[in-house]
């Protein structure tokens, strides 16, 4: 059953699909040609495998996606990337550990950015190949909870070849289906699960920056949250502060936000653009998660040009956006996505909704990070004065407002460079706090006759 309830999906091309094997699909593939295989849980698995058998006979593919969720059979038959070559929107751990076997190859963007950059900057693609569900009896194929690039994709790709699963669950949306009339062949999938995505255990540095969080947020409040356990602490202390009648804009729909729907925190009934419903653009989770989105009228799938700009981010009233980051320098900057030149994940949406927060009325914007990390068994501090080489700013010290680790909560917004770095270092652990000090000094940051009042 689709159900779609914002405008009918108007395909984009009307044609009558071959129903073909995905050896003969894999076919379709010539040498150099760019391929486009979605993303997460809409990537092939029948197709890739048959695509990847054709090793011997193809030689430049080259294959944008997001965030692999199991190994990719043209990667994993082609260790030397002699063939093929990935691009990926977002990296998975699937994604980085190919990164540092250099196989796979990051594409810098703005989530809510991408299917613009498909309308106006990409070539057409040569291949498009996406998993859906079977279709309904109006023939559309229900995209599940994964709604980014797809419906751009459809319009400009080459060839659409459609790989049909009954394991896509059927979600409520706008546009977040495919008609098959718009497809060029279709091929039958395996129907294997989804894939479930597990938080990492919480943690007693996580349980104290959500307790931070949650005094903060305030009934009525519209509700974004981005991936990790830390965020996802901040949806288990909601429950207990007694917040009522939240709202839901996000990206990334999580496990922890649907509880808070499942519990009755989250209504919907404040919120000034789709009243009663929760709005995301990607559902990732544990199978609950998809069992509890199917055919779910309260739960909205769209396009990220529509969660994710902040023109439209900031159209709820006291919109809190929650994102988790991984290093942060003394001026406020955050490096969300890179160790050096190694690459972690993506940019994502988290700049968008940091600055969709802000023009929100009432809105506020977190960054979350416990003040420390152990990697070789040495402790290092997740505060610095500077990044290293390489390391990437996700989010500018313009627009970065609180900061939060286990230590305490600084607003940034109208502090001067002085009392950045004062704030931020009394957010890092006792332990490195004075030689932060020590080096804020040294380069300048701290004036030696400035006296600032404790935070």
């Amino acid at each position: 059953m689709h159900v779609n309830l914002g405008c009918p999906v108007l395909a984009t091309k009307r044609k009558q699909p071959k129903q073909i094997s995905a050896d003969a699909a894999a076919k379709l593939v010539c040498s150099g040609d760019w391929l486009d295989f979605g993303f997460g849980n809409n990537q092939p698995d029948v197709f890739d495998k048959a695509l990847a058998e054709r090793i011997d006979e193809l030689c430049d593919v080259k294959i944008r996606a997001g965030m692999a969720l199991k190994p990719r059979a043209v990667l994993e038959t082609d260790p030397e990337g002699k063939c093929f070559h990935w691009f990926s929107w977002h990296f998975s751990g699937y994604d980085r550990a190919k990164h540092v076997e250099d196989l796979c190859h990051y594409i810098p963007f703005h989530l809510g950015e991408v299917p613009d950059y498909y309308r106006r900057f990409l070539a057409p693609v040569d291949v498009a190949v996406l998993k859906v569900r079977v279709p309904d009896a109006d023939g559309y194929c229900n995209l599940g909870p994964c709604h980014l690039w797809h419906r751009a994709l459809v319009e400009q790709a080459k060839i659409l070849i459609l790989e049909i699963s009954t394991s896509v669950p059927d979600v409520c949306g706008i546009d977040n289906a495919i008609h098959v009339s718009e497809a060029d062949y279709i091929i039958a999938g395996d129907n294997a699960p989804m894939v479930e995505v597990l938080h990492d255990p919480v943690c007693e540095a996580d349980r104290a920056v959500a307790r931070q969080i949650a005094g903060e947020v305030e009934d009525g409040a519209c509700l974004q949250i981005g991936i990790g356990s830390m965020p996802n602490a901040v949806c288990s202390m909601l429950k207990e502060t007694g917040a009522k009648d939240l709202g839901i804009h996000t990206e990334l729909m999580t496990d922890g936000l649907f509880e808070l729907y499942k519990k009755g925190i989250v209504t919907g009934a404040r919120k000034q653009t789709d009243p009663g419903k929760s709005a995301y653009t990607l559902g990732i989770g544990a199978q609950s998660l998809y069992d509890g989105l199917t055919a779910n009228p309260d739960m909205l799938c769209c396009a990220p040009d529509y969660t994710n700009l902040p023109h439209n981010i900031m159209r709820n009233d006291k919109v809190l956006s929650i994102n988790n980051t991984t290093q942060m320098d003394l001026q406020g900057q955050a490096a969300s996505e890179t160790s050096g030149f190694r690459h972690l994940s993506g940019t994502g949406g988290q700049a968008q909704f940091v600055r969709g927060a802000y023009a929100s009325k009432g809105g506020k914007s977190f960054m979350c990070l416990s003040s420390v990390y152990e990697r070789k068994g040495i402790r290092k501090s997740r505060i610095v004065l500077n990044f290293a080489p390489g390391d990437i700013v996700t989010t500018l010290r313009t627009d970065v407002m609180y900061v939060v680790t286990e230590y305490g909560m600084v607003n940034l917004k109208g502090k001067s460079v002085p009392e950045r770095a004062h704030a931020m270092i009394s957010l890092a652990h006792p332990d490195f706090r004075e030689d932060l000090e020590r080096q804020a000094y040294e380069h300048g940051l701290l004036p030696r006759h400035l006296h600032l009042a404790p935070v």
